[in-house]
C-alpha cells in the first residue's frame, strides 16, 4: 500500500488561512496543565438507575466508599487450586453488572480563571454520564477510548468543585440502558467503572481541537518512498475558544532522541471565534533514522505549538514518533521498511487478578516486559481499544500492534430488531473513529481491527436471539467499517478476525465468507483443542491461501487452556476437556509445540498471535482448576506463574541463552519411568538426575529435548538441565517425589487425560499404551456446565470406571523380574456391547471377556478382573486382543506378589 497524503479533516467551522513562514526567535511559554484526578472519590454501586438526587452538588455522600481512581467494583474470576496464594477467591468475586456512582470535590486554581477546562477521562465502563456542579455536560457511549467535556462555563475557579460520574456496565439486552453500546457479546468480562485515568486539563482559549474524538487534535503520517529522505505531512487542527478573531502560528517539527530539532515549519491563520481550523504542514527530514521494530525503535518527538503574538506559546504538544513504513502482502508477509518482517507474538487482554480492568502503568509494563523477554515483537490488543499506556510502551520496545473495536461475534439482537441494528452500527462507527483518533500517531500500529468472529455468531442464529433456519448476515457492517478505516487513515491497513471459513467441523455452505472483507485478515483457528488435530492446521491454512491469492493471512488467534495444577504423564492419554475440567498444564504445551510446527514454515502469513498473553475474566466458563478464568495464558492471571508453553516460545523466539525443565509443578508423581522434557536453545544441553548425568543432547527440533525412559528414585529427585562449557552456567532445576507405593507398580487410569481421584489409589493418566482409543461415558455440559455423569454401579470409584481405552491395544511396563498381581477394571460402554476379547501377558492368555448385548439406556457396571503373572525380561507386555468387537479396560493396577 503506497502512503497517500491524508485529506484536511476539520469540524465546526473551517477558516482559511494563508501560509507564512517565520523565522524562529525566543519565545515565552503558556501552556496547558494537568490536575490528575486520582484520590479522594466517593463511590456507591446500584443496580438499578435511582439516582436519588446524586448528581447534586449538594447531595451528602458521606456514606459512601472512598475508594482512589482507576477503580472498578468488579473483581472476576479465581484459581480452584492451592499451589500458590490466589488474590480472588469465591468469597471476595464481584461480578455485578449495573451502575457506577462516583463523586469529587476538587479545586481549581483561581489563577487559570482565564482558561479553558476539560474533564477527560481515559475510559470509562460501558457506558458515562458526566455533570459538573449539578450541570449536566453530557454522556459517553462506550468503555475503551478516551472522551473530554468542555467544563469551562460551569467549573469554579478558586472554589470547590463537585463532578459526578454515573458509569453503566450493564449486560446488554435488547431492551437494557446499554443496548446499543458494544460489545453485546464476548468470551470476556466487561469490567464497570472508572478504570482509567481522569484529569482536569487546562488550556488557553485557542489551543489544538480537544474535541476530536478523544484525539491529541494533531495527525501525521509518514512518506518514505525518496531515498534518504523522509516526508511527514502533520495535519493540525485548532480551536478559538475566545469570542474575538485569534491571529496565531501554529508550529510543527520533529525532535530527535538528544533534543535537537531536526526539522519545522510553520503556518500563520486568522482565526475567528468559536471555531476550529484544519491546516497540514510538510516537514522533510534528510536521512531520517527509521523505527526498525525492536532491531531499533528510534522515536522522534513530534513537538506542535500554537504561538499567538511575541512568541507566546499558547499550546503545545509532544507525541512520540517513529518514522516507518508498513506494507502487508499476500505472498511474503509483513514489510518494514522495505525488509520482511515476520511477527510473532501474544494477544493480551487488560485485566489483572486482583486489580480487573484498573492496572496501573507499572502493571502494563511488567506486563510487556515478560512477553519481550519471552521474544514476543507483536502484541493483538483483543477485543477493544487499550489505553496510552500500552501504545507507548509497544513504540519504546519495537512492537507491533493490532488495535480492534469491541465488535465481537454479536451485532444484533435477533430478527424482530432488523438485520443491521443502527444504533450498534452507529456506535461501532463511534468506536472506530475513536480508536484511530486516539492511537493515530503510534509507530506501533500496524492495523485496524474491525471485527472478531462475526462468522461464529451468524452461523448460530440462536446466539443472537435469531430463530433457527434464520441467516444473519454481518457483510453490510463489515463493508461499512472497512471504508470507513480507509477514509480514517489511508495510511494503513483494516483487518479483522474470523473463526471458521475452512474448519471442517462447521457446515461450510453456511459460513459468510469473511475473508476478504478487510484488507487483511486474522484466522482464530484451534485444531488440536475445539477440534480436530494440530497437524490438521497446515493444510487449511495452505487451502485458504489458494483459495485467496490476493488476500494477506494471518493467524490471529490459536492455542489451548492449561490448568497449573492439573497434569499428565502423556499428552495422547485421554481426550481433552476444552470446557471442561482435564486441561493439563502438558496438554497445553503439546498444542503450542505442534501448532508452531506449522507456523513457523508459512511464510505468506503475516503474523501469528498466541490466544493468550494471560489468563483472563471471563463468565462462561469452569473449567481446569479455575472459575470465571480463560485458562489459555502462557502466564497466570495474577503474572506470578510463567507455564511451560512461556518457555516453549523464548527457547524459538530468543537468542539469549534459556533452559527450562517442564513439569516442574507435577512435583508428586505418578510413575516411577518418565520421560524427561526440556526446552533449550543451548548449543549442547545435558540432563543431570540425582546428580548423575543422562547425556548432552544437541540440535533438539524446535527445541524440544527429550530424554525417554528415565528412572525415578523413591524419595526426593532432583532434575538438572544445563548448558556445557561457557553455557554451563545457564541451568533450570526441578524437584519431584516419588512414593513407595509407586516403585516397581503401576495404577493407571484407562483412557483418561488427568487420572481420576480414586477412594483407594492415587492414579496416574493414562501412559505406556500402543494403540486404542481413548473415551469417556461422560457427556460434555457445554460451556460452563458440569459435565453429564451416568450412574455406573458396582464400584466405588465411578469416575476412575467413566474413562476407558477400546479398539486392539497394549500396554509396555517396565518391571523388576519377579511375579506380578494384574488388577482389572472394566465397564462395557455402549459401543462394544455385544463384544467378545482376551487379555494376554507375554503372549499368554489370562481373563477373557464376554460383553453381552445391552438394550438401550441399561445401567453401566463395572467389572473387576484379577490374575497373576510373571515378568522374565524386565517388562510386562499386557495386550487387549479383540475376537468380536473391541477390548476395552478402564483402570489397570500391577503391583508385586509378596
Amino acid at each position: 500500500m503506497n502512503i497517500l497524503k491524508l485529506a484536511n479533516r476539520a469540524s465546526l467551522n473551517i477558516v482559511l488561512f494563508t501560509l507564512l513562514i517565520f523565522a524562529t526567535g525566543s519565545y515565552a511559554s503558556s501552556i496547558r496543565e494537568e490536575l490528575v484526578l486520582d484520590t479522594g472519590w466517593k463511590f456507591l454501586f446500584s443496580d438499578t438507575d435511582k439516582t436519588n438526587n446524586f448528581p447534586q452538588a449538594d447531595f451528602n455522600d458521606a456514606a459512601w466508599q472512598t475508594v482512589s481512581v482507576p477503580h472498578t467494583w468488579n473483581h472476576v474470576g479465581y484459581y480452584l487450586n492451592d499451589i500458590a496464594p490466589h488474590i480472588n477467591t469465591a468469597e471476595n468475586t464481584n461480578k455485578q453488572y449495573g451502575i457506577g456512582w462516583y463523586r469529587l470535590n476538587f479545586k481549581a486554581k483561581s489563577s487559570n480563571k482565564n482558561q479553558q477546562a476539560w474533564l477527560e477521562f481515559d475510559a470509562a465502563s460501558r457506558t458515562a454520564e458526566v455533570w459538573l456542579n449539578g450541570v449536566r455536560l453530557g454522556e459517553h457511549r462506550g468503555g475503551f477510548t478516551r472522551f473530554r467535556f468542555d467544563a469551562t462555563q460551569v467549573i469554579h475557579f478558586g472554589q470547590n468543585n463537585v463532578l459526578v460520574v454515573k458509569t453503566d456496565n450493564t449486560k446488554p439486552t435488547a431492551d437494557s440502558s446499554t443496548a446499543d453500546t458494544l460489545p453485546i457479546a464476548g468470551d470476556f468480562f466487561v469490567h464497570g467503572g472508572l478504570y482509567r485515568e481522569v484529569r482536569l486539563v487546562l488550556t488557553e482559549q485557542v489551543h489544538f481541537d480537544m474535541l476530536d474524538y478523544g484525539g491529541s487534535g494533531v495527525y501525521a503520517t509518514t512518506d518514505l518512498s525518496k531515498s534518504k529522505e523522509a516526508r511527514v505531512a502533520v495535519e493540525s487542527h485548532v480551536k478559538n475558544d475566545s469570542a474575538s478573531p485569534r491571529s496565531i502560528r501554529v508550529r510543527a517539527q520533529l525532535v530527535d532522541a538528544t533534543g535537537k530539532t531536526v526539522v519545522k515549519a510553520e503556518e500563520a491563520m486568522t482565526l475567528e471565534p468559536q471555531t476550529v481550523a484544519s491546516l497540514q504542514q510538510n516537514l522533510l527530514v534528510p536521512n531520517p533514522q527509521l523505527w526498525q521494530g525492536q532491531a531499533s525503535p528510534y522515536l522522534y518527538t513530534l513537538r506542535t505549538e500554537v504561538l499567538g503574538q511575541d512568541n507566546v506559546i499558547l499550546d503545545t504538544l509532544d507525541q512520540q514518533y517513529g518514522l516507518r513504513n508498513i506494507i502487508i502482502t499476500p505472498d511474503k508477509g509483513l514489510i518494514l521498511n522495505g525488509k520482511p518482517f515476520p511477527l510473532h507474538g501474544v494477544a493480551y487482554h487488560q485485566d489483572k487478578e486482583g486489580r480487573g480492568w484498573a492496572v496501573s502503568h507499572d502493571d502494563v509494563k511488567q506486563d510487556v516486559d515478560m512477553l519481550v523477554n519471552m521474544g514476543a515483537n507483536t502484541l493483538r490488543l483483543a477485543h477493544y481499544p487499550h489505553g496510552q499506556d500500552i501504545h507507548e510502551l509497544a513504540n519504546q520496545r519495537g512492537l507491533i500492534l493490532w488495535d480492534e473495536i469491541p465488535l465481537v461475534s454479536a451485532w444484533r439482537f435477533g430478527e424482530e430488531h432488523a438485520a443491521v441494528n443502527q444504533a450498534l452500527l452507529d456506535n461501532a462507527r463511534l468506536q472506530l473513529k475513536e480508536m484511530i483518533k486516539q492511537n493515530f500517531n503510534h509507530p506501533s500500529v500496524a492495523v485496524w481491527g474491525i471485527a472478531n468472529e462475526v462468522d461464529f455468531g451468524a452461523l448460530i442464529p440462536a446466539f443472537l436471539g435469531s430463530p433457527a433456519g434464520s441467516n444473519p448476515d454481518p457483510l453490510p457492517i463489515l463493508r461499512q467499517l472497512a471504508k470507513d478505516v480507509k477514509l480514517a487513515d489511508p495510511s494503513r491497513f483494516s483487518t479483522l478476525a474470523n473463526c471458521c471459513e475452512g474448519v471442517p467441523t462447521w457446515p461450510q455452505e453456511k459460513v459468510p465468507k469473511t475473508t476478504d472483507m478487510a484488507d487483511t485478515t486474522g484466522l482464530n483457528r484451534y485444531f488440536g483443542w475445539y477440534y480436530g488435530e494440530p497437524e490438521q492446521l497446515s493444510p487449511m491454512l495452505d487451502k485458504l491461501h489458494a483459495q485467496y491469492p490476493q488476500q494477506p493471512l494471518s493467524v490471529s488467534e490459536y492455542g489451548a487452556g492449561g490448568a497449573l495444577s492439573l497434569h499428565t504423564d502423556n499428552v495422547l492419554g485421554g481426550p481433552v476437556a476444552a470446557t471442561g475440567h482435564d486441561q493439563p498444564e502438558e496438554y497445553m504445551s503439546y498444542v503450542h509445540e505442534a501448532n508452531w510446527a506449522v507456523l513457523r514454515d508459512k511464510p505468506y502469513l503475516w503474523a501469528t498471535w498466541i490466544w493468550n498473553a494471560f489468563d483472563f475474566a471471563t463468565t462462561v466458563r469452569v473449567e481446569g482448576d479455575s472459575n470465571d478464568i480463560n485458562t489459555k495464558g502462557l502466564i497466570s492471571y495474577d503474572r506470578n506463574i510463567k507455564k511451560d508453553a512461556y518457555f516453549f516460545y523464548q527457547a524459538n523466539w530468543t537468542s539469549k541463552p534459556m533452559v527450562h525443565v517442564t513439569s516442574s509443578r507435577y512435583s508428586q508423581r505418578s510413575y516411577e519411568v518418565t520421560d524427561v522434557k526440556v526446552y533449550s536453545n543451548l548449543a549442547r544441553t545435558e540432563l543431570w538426575l540425582n546428580g548423575k548425568s543422562l547425556g548432552v543432547k544437541t540440535a533438539c527440533p524446535l527445541q524440544v529435548c527429550v530424554w525417554e525412559k528415565v528412572k525415578l528414585k523413591v524419595g526426593d529427585n532432583s532434575v538438572l538441565a544445563k548448558g556445557t562449557g561457557k553455557e554451563s552456567m545457564v541451568q533450570d532445576e526441578a524437584s519431584w517425589q516419588l512414593s513407595q507405593h509407586y516403585s516397581n507398580s503401576y495404577f493407571i487410569d484407562a483412557g483418561a487425560l488427568v487420572a481420576a481421584p480414586s477412594k483407594e489409589q492415587i492414579y496416574g493418566s493414562d501412559n505406556f499404551f500402543n494403540g486404542g482409543i481413548a473415551a469417556t461415558l461422560d457427556k460434555a455440559g457445554g460451556w460452563g456446565r458440569p459435565p453429564i455423569k451416568p450412574e455406573i454401579q458396582q464400584t466405588a470409584d465411578r469416575d476412575l470406571a467413566a474413562t476407558y481405552r477400546r479398539g486392539h491395544f497394549s500396554y509396555e511396563l517396565p518391571l523388576k523380574n519377579g511375579r506380578y498381581k494384574v488388577d482389572l477394571l472394566l465397564v462395557a460402554p455402549p459401543e462394544t456391547a455385544d463384544s467378545n476379547f482376551v487379555i494376554k501377558t507375554n503372549g499368554n492368555k489370562i481373563v477373557e471377556i464376554n460383553a453381552p448385548a445391552t438394550e438401550s439406556g441399561a445401567n453401566l457396571s463395572a467389572e473387576h478382573h484379577s490374575a497373576e503373572v510373571e515378568v522374565l525380561d524386565g517388562q510386562l507386555n499386557l495386550m487387549f486382543v479383540p475376537v468380536k468387537g473391541d477390548a476395552f479396560v478402564s483402570a489397570i493396577e500391577v503391583t508385586p506378589v509378596i
